[in-house]
């Protein structure tokens, strides 16, 4: 097998099982995964069929691994471009059209040119033509009103709306640390 950096990411955990983020999904290369089960930060959860060998052990690569020792999450999310898109699903909030990253922008909701700030409750996201044709306008009709008014999120609420965009490599280990409400299929 040809190891590559991306091949047989592990999964990390939080030491109460949760992943220390949803999006971008909380990943570790094969070789730093492997690097912390030798230094005793971790403990493996899963592992994947392939190992890795030395002339004095052989150890499986973990698929989850969970971290000994709790870190606590952020209070306030960081106020950036993608996590305004995150926070409004990546969905223009004129006209609700959901886009790739590439394709959206931000727009001043009450406009710079009229004393509006660069912040959570005054930033959303916007695609070009809405943007455009809102130009400088203040929110006083529907096609310059939002259809949620912005708020800042809070780090829960940015990691469900991360949990509803799964990275494209999932492996079938880490299914029970990411969709505790995904439905169970019966025997």
């Amino acid at each position: 097998m040809v190891w590559g950096s991306k091949e047989n990411p592990a999964l990390v955990l939080n030491a109460d099982f949760r992943p220390l983020s949803y999006f971008p999904l909380s990943l570790l290369s094969w070789q730093e995964a492997v690097k912390a089960v030798v230094t005793d930060r971790v403990n493996v959860i899963s592992e994947y069929e392939q190992s890795v060998r030395s002339p004095s052990f052989e150890l499986r690569l973990p698929s989850v691994i969970s971290l000994k020792e709790y870190v606590p999450q952020t209070r306030k999310p960081a106020f950036t471009r993608f996590n305004v898109f995150l926070r409004d699903r990546f969905a223009c909030q004129y006209c609700g059209i959901a886009l790739p990253s590439h394709e959206l922008t931000f727009d001043h909701v009450i406009p710079r040119s009229k004393g509006g700030q660069t912040t959570w409750e005054n930033v959303v996201t916007a695609c070009a033509p809405c943007n455009l044709k809102k130009g400088g306008q203040m929110p006083n009709s529907p096609a310059t009103t939002p259809k949620r008014k912005p708020v800042q999120p809070t780090v829960w609420q940015m990691q469900e709306n991360g949990r509803m965009f799964p990275p494209n490599f999932l492996h079938e280990s880490w299914r029970d640390f990411l969709y505790w409400d995904a439905e169970l299929e019966a025997d």
